[in-house]
C-alpha cells in the first residue's frame, strides 16, 4: 500500500519542485534516447535499485548523497560542480530533495525527474538489474 503521510510532506515536495528544475517522463525519455542526461543517479535504496533501474544509473541512495556523490564528479583532484546530473526515484519525492541538496551544496546543472519509476517499467522503456 502507498504510505500515508501528513500534508505537510507533500507541501515540502511541491514546494521544492518549485524551486528546481523538472523534467516529466516523456522529456526524461527523449533524452535518454539521446545520451543527453549526464549522469543519472537513482536515489532509491540500494535494495530498490538492486530489482531493477534505468540503464546506465548509477545508484547514490538519497539519504547518503551528500557523502557518496563526491567520488563521482572527480573529487578531490577535479571536481566537477557543473558536471550535469539527471536523479530519479520511485515517485519523483526523494529526487526532487536530493536535487535541492546537491544545488545548496553548489552543484549547478542539476535536474530532477518528475515521473514514478513504475510508469517507466509500464511503459515498456529500458530496464536493467546489477550483475550477480
Amino acid at each position: 500500500p502507498a504510505p500515508s503521510y501528513p500534508p505537510t510532506i507533500n507541501q515540502l515536495v511541491a514546494k521544492t519542485k518549485s524551486e528546481i528544475k523538472t523534467v516529466k517522463m516523456p522529456e526524461f525519455k527523449a533524452a535518454f534516447d539521446k545520451k543527453d542526461l549526464g549522469m543519472i543517479v537513482d536515489v532509491r535504496n540500494e535494495n530498490e535499485f538492486e530489482d531493477g533501474y534505468i540503464p546506465g544509473a548509477v545508484n547514490v541512495p538519497r539519504g547518503l548523497i551528500e557523502f557518496r556523490i563526491w567520488k563521482l564528479v572527480g573529487f578531490p583532484d577535479k571536481t566537477d560542480m557543473g558536471k550535469k546530473m539527471t536523479l530519479y526515484c520511485a515517485s519523483g519525492g526523494r529526487c526532487a530533495l536530493a536535487t535541492k541538496t546537491l544545488m545548496e551544496l553548489g552543484f549547478t546543472n542539476v535536474t530532477s525527474a518528475d515521473m514514478a519509476f513504475g510508469d517507466w517499467v509500464k511503459a515498456g522503456y529500458p530496464v536493467e538489474k546489477p550483475k550477480k
